[in-house]
């Protein structure tokens, strides 16, 4: 009754709307279609919605953004609009009949697997931002809890607390460590727990799919200011932590050189840690916190679109 899909991986950003593929071939005369989601560790299929072929109902937590496309009679395929990281998975699509049950399954695989930390604050003592103007600032939107769990399980450790989605402020620590709550306290996601938004100041955690341009190291000693005139002048920008946060995690930029940022801070970032490299153990994009913007000189990492 079902074709094999063309496709049976469909890749999608954080926040696209997608279509998962079920065409029948030829339709029984009495049939239903039924989404699910499938859940390797559970046994409960987890439904996501049923058609009779006229109408159809959905269920759970996509009920309100899935539904069936039906550019056609035969046409079964799954809409979900507006996709997160946790809609990631295996769907099934069943054509129930009673007798002659059959399924296909589709794989949906988010390419937004990067989550950044965007530092707002205009001093290394004291947080700037307050929620409304965290989330204003990120352009890709704040973290909600998910997504920073996930976060934390592919490797980003960072001592700094910022806002998610829902107004809590927490930071991911996977080495634990003096500066970061102590040596005695188990890796894991730390909480501040709700804050009020208006009022409290911190830095934020931010959303983005990719760098999608190149990050560059230019190597002359130059105040903050100079440092901006010299991006512009090579026909980019100044970058911005999150770009360069990118450039180390996806292109694997590694170098021992101090540069400013958009932020004023002057940060490097380590792949592979050694002993000519600071000393540090740890792979990341360390900082030297934010000096005098005018009396101190360093490096600069410019930012160039593709």
């Amino acid at each position: 009754y079902l074709l094999d899909p063309i496709q049976d991986t469909i890749r999608a950003r954080r926040g696209a709307d997608i279509t998962l593929p079920c065409i029948i071939r030829a339709p029984p005369k009495s049939y239903r279609i039924k989404w699910t989601k499938l859940d390797p560790n559970s046994p409960l299929q987890n439904v996501i919605l049923i058609s009779n072929g006229r109408q159809h109902k959905g269920y759970g937590t996509l009920a309100e953004r899935a539904h069936l496309r039906r550019s056609h009679r035969q046409d079964a395929s799954l809409v979900i609009t507006n996709v997160s990281l946790e809609d990631g998975g295996k769907y099934r699509c069943e054509l129930v009949n009673g007798l002659e049950d059959e399924s296909v399954t589709i794989t949906l695989q988010l390419e937004d697997n990067l989550t950044v930390k965007y530092r707002y604050e205009q001093s290394s003592r004291n947080w700037q931002f307050v929620y409304f103007y965290s989330d204003q600032g990120c352009g890709g939107g704040l973290l909600i809890y998910t997504e920073n769990i996930t976060a934390w399980t592919e490797g980003l450790d960072w001592c700094n607390a910022g806002w998610l989605l829902d107004g809590t402020v927490q930071y991911p620590i996977i080495n634990s460590r003096d500066p970061c709550g102590g040596k005695s306290l188990l890796p894991g996601i730390r909480s501040y727990g709700a804050r009020e938004k208006q009022r409290d100041r911190f830095d934020a955690f931010c959303f983005t799919s990719a760098i999608k341009g190149r990050v560059l190291f230019l190597r002359r000693r130059m105040s903050y200011t100079e440092a901006v005139q010299t991006c512009k002048g090579s026909g980019g920008q100044i970058a911005k932590v999150g770009q360069l946060f990118a450039a180390w995690k996806f292109t694997r930029l590694d170098r021992c050189d101090g540069g400013w940022l958009d932020d004023g801070s002057v940060r490097f970032p380590i792949v592979s840690p050694r002993h000519k490299c600071g000393g540090l153990l740890e792979p990341g994009v360390h900082s030297f916190g934010f000096p005098n913007k005018a009396q101190q000189a360093y490096g600069v990492y410019c930012y160039k679109q593709r």
